[in-house]
């Protein structure tokens, strides 16, 4: 009879495996570019799990498979279409039948919108999952200018860093002193995650085993309903016969995600004018915009624009666009914005008045007309 209380021999060593998290524009994107140029950190996985219509953050080297592709530094990334459960399965059969180059590690970023309990249920209690991977720890990236603000109004944001195991504190050059003030609530809701400043070392931030102990009381009761949930599915499923899905994207329903696109090159002006609109009349529900942008004074040099609430990061000029497709094209979050609002005022400033909405002149001289959706 087999001793099911030892491990088997013969099973693989279980996969390392990060979640890397943190809400809109605190620069989850930014630490994950720094781990994949990291030596140390060759041959991960990296699961994308993105809340919108186009992927500007990362450059696509060489598609392997739908919705795979290689990236440089010999990493591999893939983007999670539905459950991350079968993306996980999925990704080691690739591995064990020689599809995908063997890899050493799995680094999963998770949308801003994302609450993390699910994702940690899975990766915790899924049977076949706990045996393959191994949850070394959860990262979470937090904003030291709009952290507060976030806090208070998305409880998302809270969960993300009650179950961290370390904490990156982005922008405190920013905070001045309400950055002391944010690192208190902080330490409140996770008394024993360590933070880290963000020119930390990539590789130091993996390793370790997550765990409990030391973290609040309502990280078990929030796991503790995910176990509920997973069961009520389950019997679901089974009586049903209807198809599991596993959302890990539970956000409010005021949140959306779209894009702004155009083939002709941007004046400047217009462009700067549309921000500062968006910006000043709108910003606490900007919660995230970002993209690439063809100025027509220098449409060869797309100029990269990153965006978070009321704070516009000034704006960098690539030497050359970074694939093929030369469109300008902005990726926005917004909550309780009205996204064909939004696009009247982008085709207004461009001077392409849309026929079947409001008055393009009337827009641009009063934003708050519409206020949302």
């Amino acid at each position: 009879m087999t001793d099911l209380s030892k491990p088997d021999p013969r099973a693989p060593e279980p996969i390392p495996l990060t979640v890397l998290t943190g809400f809109l524009g605190a620069g989850k994107t930014t630490l994950l570019n720094r781990m994949l140029r990291d030596p140390a950190l060759t041959d991960t996985v990296v699961i994308v799990n993105e809340f919108g219509e186009i992927g500007l953050d990362h450059l696509l080297i060489e598609t392997i498979d739908e919705g795979m592709v290689l990236l440089g530094a010999g990493c591999l990334c893939c983007t999670v279409r539905g459950d991350l459960i079968a993306t996980l399965e999925d990704l080691l059969r690739k591995r064990d039948n020689g599809r995908i180059q063997p890899f050493r590690r799995v680094v999963i970023e998770t949308t801003g919108l994302a609450d993390p309990a699910p994702i940690l249920h899975a990766l915790i209690y899924h049977p076949y999952l706990v045996i393959r991977y191994r949850l070394q720890g959860v990262v979470t990236v937090v904003d030291a200018v709009n952290g507060a603000s976030t806090l208070d109004a998305h409880a998302e944001a809270v969960r993300q860093v009650a179950v961290a195991d370390q904490i990156v504190v982005t922008k405190r050059d920013l905070a001045g002193e309400d950055g002391a003030a944010l690192e208190a609530r902080l330490r409140a809701l996770n008394p024993s995650a360590p933070f880290r400043d963000a020119s930390v070392p990539p590789h130091a931030l993996l390793g370790g085993l997550f765990g409990l102990d030391g973290k609040s009381d309502d990280v078990r009761a929030w796991l503790g309903a995910e176990a509920e949930r997973a069961e009520h599915d389950h019997h679901a499923h089974g009586h049903h016969h209807g198809h599991h899905h596993h959302d890990v994207n539970r956000h409010d329903a005021a949140i959306r995600a779209f894009s702004l696109t155009s083939d002709a090159p941007v004046p400047r002006a217009a462009f700067e004018m549309f921000l500062d609109l968006l910006r000043s009349s709108h910003g606490p529900n900007l919660l995230r915009l970002k993209g690439l942008v063809a100025l027509a004074d220098a449409p060869e040099r797309p100029l990269v624009v990153h965006g978070v609430q009321h704070v516009i990061h000034a704006p960098v000029h690539l030497a050359a666009w970074p694939d093929a497709d030369h469109r300008s094209r902005l990726v926005l979050i917004v909550r309780d914005l009205d996204p064909a609002f939004v696009t009247r005022l982008w085709d207004a400033f461009l001077g392409r008045p849309r026929v079947d909405g409001p008055d393009a002149a009337a827009l641009t001289q009063n934003p708050l007309a519409i206020p949302g959706g």
